[in-house]
C-alpha cells in the first residue's frame, strides 16, 4: 500500500485542485511521493485536455488591471472560467488568472483571441491555460476580455458570494472631471447591467428589430393604427433607458439618470465595459 495519509490527500488537494479519486491515483503511482503525484497530474490532465472540451465551465472569476499615469490610462478586464466553484476559489487558479491577465495587458489585447495568442513565458497564453488545466484538472476557459481606454480608467470588482473571487466586474472610463463620481456609476453598472455607453452605441439592426418588435406588440394589443408611430416610439425610448447607462435611473438617486449626474461633473464617460461570470 502507498505511504500516504489523509492528510497528504488533502495537502494535494489543496495544492492542485484536483479531484479526490484522481489524487488518490496519483499518490498511489507515486509511492506517497507528492512532487512525483504533481508530475502525474499535470500529465495525465494534458492528456484529458480534449477530453474535457464538451464539459462546462460556468464558474470562475473576474479580474482587472489599470495601467499607465493619469491622464492615458488603460484598463485591461478579464472572465476566466472553471468548472466548480471549488477551482475558482483555489489558489492556483487565482495565480493562473493573474497570470493571464499580466500577458494579456502587455499584449494590447481587446478580446480573448487576442489574449490566447499573446505570449507568457515563451509559450501561448492558450498553451500556459492548457498545462494549468492539466494540474488542476478542470477544463479552464479564458472567455472574454476587454480594454478601457480613458483620461481615467475607474474599476469595480464584487463578489456575489464572500467565499469566492469576484464574479462581477466592471471597468469605466471616463475624462479627469467626470472621474469624482466614475466609482459611483461602475458600482450602478455592476447592478444595473447596460448594453451600451449612449444610444448611439447601439447597432442599427438591434434598434430596428426592438422597434419592429415594439410595433408587433402594439398592434396584437389592438393599439389604433393613427397611435401606432408614437406608441412603438415610446416603447423604444423605455427600451433605451433600460439598456442606455446614461439613460438609466442613477443606482443612488433613481430621480435623475447617470447622464444628468456625470454632466454635472463637468465631464464625460469614454467608455465601460462589464463582466458577470458565466452571463
Amino acid at each position: 500500500m502507498a505511504n500516504y495519509t489523509v492528510a497528504d490527500i488533502q495537502a494535494l488537494r489543496e495544492r492542485t485542485g484536483a479531484g479526490m479519486l484522481d489524487v488518490k491515483k496519483a499518490l498511489d503511482e507515486a509511492d506517497g511521493d507528492q512532487e512525483k503525484a504533481v508530475e502525474i497530474l499535470r500529465i495525465k490532465g494534458l492528456k484529458g485536455v480534449a477530453k474535457r472540451e464538451g464539459r462546462a465551465a460556468s464558474e470562475g472569476l473576474v479580474i482587472t488591471k489599470i495601467e499607465g499615469d493619469e491622464g492615458a490610462q488603460v484598463g485591461t478586464l478579464l472572465e476566466l472560467n472553471s468548472e466548480t466553484d471549488f477551482v475558482a476559489k483555489n489558489d492556483k487558479f487565482i495565480t493562473l488568472a493573474n497570470a493571464v491577465l499580466d500577458a494579456a495587458a502587455a499584449a494590447g489585447a481587446d478580446s480573448a483571441e487576442a489574449a490566447l495568442a499573446a505570449d507568457i513565458d515563451g509559450k501561448t497564453v492558450q498553451a500556459f491555460i492548457d498545462e494549468a488545466a492539466g494540474t488542476l484538472g478542470e477544463k479552464v476557459v479564458l472567455r472574454r476580455v476587454a480594454r478601457v481606454e480613458a483620461p481615467v480608467v475607474t474599476e469595480y470588482l464584487h463578489r456575489t458570494n464572500k467565499d469566492l473571487p469576484a464574479q462581477v466586474g466592471v471597468l469605466v472610463g471616463s475624462d479627469a472631471k467626470a472621474a469624482s463620481v466614475a466609482k459611483d456609476v461602475a458600482m450602478h453598472t455592476a447592478a444595473y447591467s447596460p448594453a451600451y455607453l449612449t444610444r448611439e452605441d447601439a447597432p442599427a439592426d438591434v434598434v430596428e428589430n426592438e422597434r419592429r418588435v415594439a410595433e408587433e406588440v402594439s398592434r396584437a394589443e389592438g393599439k389604433p393604427e393613427a397611435a401606432l408611430p408614437k406608441i412603438v416610439e415610446g416603447r423604444l425610448n423605455g427600451w433605451f433607458k433600460e439598456n442606455v447607462l446614461v439613460e438609466q435611473a442613477f443606482a443612488k438617486d433613481p430621480k435623475t439618470t447617470v447622464g444628468k449626474v456625470v454632466d454635472a461633473t463637468g465631464g464625460a464617460l469614454v467608455s465601460f465595459a462589464r463582466f458577470r461570470v458565466g452571463a
